[in-house]
């Protein structure tokens, strides 16, 4: 199973630094939530107020005029407190939806500009993990979770010096057995912050792989290879599991030291207190009262270790959307570079070398012009560089040597968004999104209107398929286009392009997978998408690369010939031994449809 990057340690002091700013940002909803909660614990300090004067002077002095002053005095109390306890959970849940709100379109933003290379090494489900779930943890830190903390703290402390009033010798023992507690929960948390973050990576790949074989169901379907997807599976939900387990057993741990902590204070109490009232230093009214406060005290400590525990849920979560951050955008350098308005589409590789891993040169001192409005074909063994060449034209890699230049100036130089705005790109396998045709069609420039796009599905040879469809152009393809033909999806992506209306355009194996029929109406098509255009076309029918006005024959990541069609054939180097091998498969699938025959083979007889 594929992992994520390669792990970074993220110090304590970033992740407080972007928790920092994070708050900084939703700080006035922050500021009127604490208010409210001020308001909210002074409201709620009245009614363990009144127990002293309920018990030691309406009770023990039959003090009757007091009872009803009493009364009223905790009924509003309680009413504001329901009152403000309302209005926090309104301010502070819709800070925290905002503040998930906008990382994640921030987050988003960032993952789309990254460099194509990132999205080669990573699995998509981990990106959309990054991005959906990552955030949720967001709310227990600009949400309820940080304001909790701070309220408890402030009625901890109200409490506490309320205690030391009514018996300072007790408070000073309750107090070191809390220190240590908070010692013991410090440590704690300390240990649950990395299982946390080994959740969220863990939780990432198993959701990859999911979405990897769901989408390729027909692929698992068709090997029978349900068994080991189902393994793949089990082995990343029974290590999810055994996360799960760790980091339950620690905040397990964590709670049931509360508990005992709670325990030790009521012992504490029941030992000092009873004999403070013995001798006569407490009324039994004081006694009560500082049940109640203890309470109140006590409370917002041992609730630290759920807010605590959600909060280093959030610290995590933080931590992985940082090393995301981190990544470097592939148009980082943009506002530095030149503007691109407009492109005539000549290019020119001067030297170029490239490799996707160090020492393992994909491509190596290429060197061929490319003139605006001509056709350049690619051509050679697979392996031998030639997808990676058109991944340089469409700047999805930057060479490693050497120069591309597009109109003599330097590709590098130049703004990524200006220079691919004047892309187009038809593949071998085309990604339609699960909308309707015309939308996708659109995709290349939203703004055209429907008489666009039906003009340039004309062109494409889409109107005759789309007429068969019910709902026409509204019809909705499915997901990666499920429910069109290969043939039909191929038509699609040119009209695509065609509305692009490209200077510079790539046709990566646009038809090496489709049928006679499909084929000649996609290379209609084709043709009139590549006119007055840069075209680069790499096809493995040689037949449909005829009318090049140059083919470069590339093999082992070095151009070993280059020509016209004609040029090539007489000069019977590799390109004729390509073609000769190509016109010898081609004439046995037709004449002989039923023989098993691949290119390269030696034909029977």
């Amino acid at each position: 199973m594929a992992t994520d990057q390669p792990k970074q340690k993220v110090s304590l002091a970033s992740a407080w630094r972007d928790a920092r700013e994070l708050v900084a940002v939703h700080r006035q909803r922050l500021a009127l939530g604490l208010g409210l909660m001020l308001v909210s614990r002074l409201a709620g300090l009245v009614m363990p107020g009144t127990s002293k004067l309920l018990i030691d002077e309406v009770i023990g002095n039959r003090r009757v005029d007091l009872l009803w002053p009493l009364a009223l005095a905790g009924g509003l109390a309680t009413l504001v407190q329901a009152v403000t306890g309302y209005a926090l959970s309104q301010i502070l849940g819709v800070a925290a939806q905002k503040a998930i709100n906008d990382v994640r379109k921030s987050i988003h933003e960032h993952v789309l500009h990254l460099p194509v290379s990132h999205f080669d090494s990573t699995q998509t489900g981990v990106l959309i993990a990054r991005v959906m779930n990552d955030a949720e943890g967001l709310r227990n830190l600009v949400g309820t979770g940080i304001v909790q903390l701070v309220g408890g703290l402030v009625t901890a402390l109200l409490g506490f010096g309320v205690l030391l009033y009514l018996n300072w010798r007790l408070t000073l023992v309750v107090l070191v057995v809390l220190v240590l507690f908070g010692v013991m929960m410090t440590v704690a948390f300390r240990k649950l912050r990395p299982l946390f973050r080994e959740r969220g990576r863990i939780q990432a790949e198993v959701t990859g792989r999911l979405g990897q074989a769901l989408g390729g169901v027909r692929e698992v379907k068709a090997y029978t290879a349900e068994p080991a997807e189902q393994a793949s599976f089990v082995g990343g939900v029974d290590r999810l599991f055994a996360n799960i387990r760790r980091s339950m057993r620690g905040v397990s741990a964590t709670t049931s030291i509360s508990t005992a902590i709670v325990g030790v204070v009521g012992v504490i109490m029941t030992l000092l207190g009873g004999r403070s009232i013995l001798a006569g230093e407490m009324t039994l009214g004081d006694f009560v009262m500082y049940l109640v406060f203890i309470g109140l005290v006590i409370g917002p400590v041992v609730n630290i270790a759920s807010i605590g525990t959600q909060l280093s849920e959030a610290f995590a979560g933080m931590d992985r959307l940082r090393e995301l951050r981190e990544v470097v955008r592939e148009d980082a350098a943009d506002a530095t570079r030149e503007p691109c308005p407009s492109v005539q589409g000549e290019l020119r590789f001067e030297g170029v070398s490239f490799a996707y891993e160090p020492g393992k040169t994909v491509l190596e001192d290429i060197t061929f012009t490319a003139p605006a409005g001509s056709t350049t074909a690619l051509v050679g063994s697979s392996g031998g560089g030639k997808t990676t060449l058109a991944g340089l034209v469409l700047a999805f890699h930057r060479p490693l040597a050497g120069r591309v230049l597009v109109d003599g100036r330097d590709l590098a130089t130049l703004r990524l968004r200006d220079y691919r705005s004047h892309l187009g790109v038809v593949l071998q396998d085309n990604f339609l999104f699960d909308g309707t045709i015309a939308d996708n069609v659109a995709f290349s420039r939203p703004d055209a209107t429907r008489a666009e796009v039906e003009a340039v599905c004309r062109t494409a040879h889409c109107a005759e398929f789309v007429a068969r469809f019910e709902k026409g152009y509204d019809t909705v393809v499915g997901e990666r286009g499920v429910k069109l033909s290969g043939g039909q999806r191929q038509r699609v992506a040119i009209a695509r392009a065609l509305l692009a209306d490209p200077r510079i355009l790539v046709l990566d194996e646009a038809t090496s997978m489709l049928d006679s029929e499909s084929e000649a109406l996609i290379q209609a098509g084709l043709q009139q998408l590549r006119q007055a255009r840069t075209t680069f076309v790499i096809a493995h029918r040689l037949s449909t690369i005829r009318s090049a006005d140059q083919i470069l024959v590339i093999e082992q990541g070095r151009i070993v010939e280059r020509g016209g069609h004609a040029d090539l054939l007489a000069l019977g180097g590799r390109y004729r031994e390509l073609y000769d091998r190509q016109h010898r498969y081609e004439e046995n699938r037709f004449v002989n449809p039923g023989e098993d025959y691949a290119p390269g083979a030696v034909r029977k007889g």
